[in-house]
């Protein structure tokens, strides 16, 4: 593929990104690092729990995640409809961000990972909650 042709998709993605998002912020990083860890680590899980892999289970995940970024990005039109600084599209991004850390936390303790029966205790409160 030319040099031109890769800046050129570059440039068109980078403007897509801008547009849907704004500035990036960092805890949009952070939020898509859980996303592929909490998804590796469910398929880990999955996996030492003999269960096996199915198709139908991680193209919903896959789409979940989508869907919460979906929600992200209106987030951040809202924000700038109403003048708002990164109120809406911040508190997406920690609502899921601190989703996806409880879904990992559950994950690793699906696998066998060492942790405080404190933080197992937390985790089955908020997971009793609707």
């Amino acid at each position: 593929m030319p040099h031109t042709m890769v800046c050129s998709m570059t440039a068109v993605l980078g403007s897509v990104l801008v547009f849907s998002f704004g500035v990036w912020p960092e805890s949009l990083t952070v939020l898509l690092v859980a996303m592929g860890i909490d998804y590796a680590t469910g398929i880990t899980a999955a996996l030492k729990e003999k269960q096996g892999l199915n198709s139908t289970v991680g193209a919903w995940g896959l789409a979940r995640k989508g869907l919460m970024l979906l929600v992200i990005l209106l987030g951040h039109r809202i924000d700038i409809l109403l003048e708002l600084n990164n109120i809406a599209m911040g508190g997406a991004i920690y609502f899921y961000l601190a989703n996806e850390l409880i879904s990992i936390t559950e994950n690793l303790g699906r696998m066998g990972v060492p942790m405080p029966d404190r933080l197992r205790e937390l985790i089955a409160v908020l997971k009793n909650k609707k």
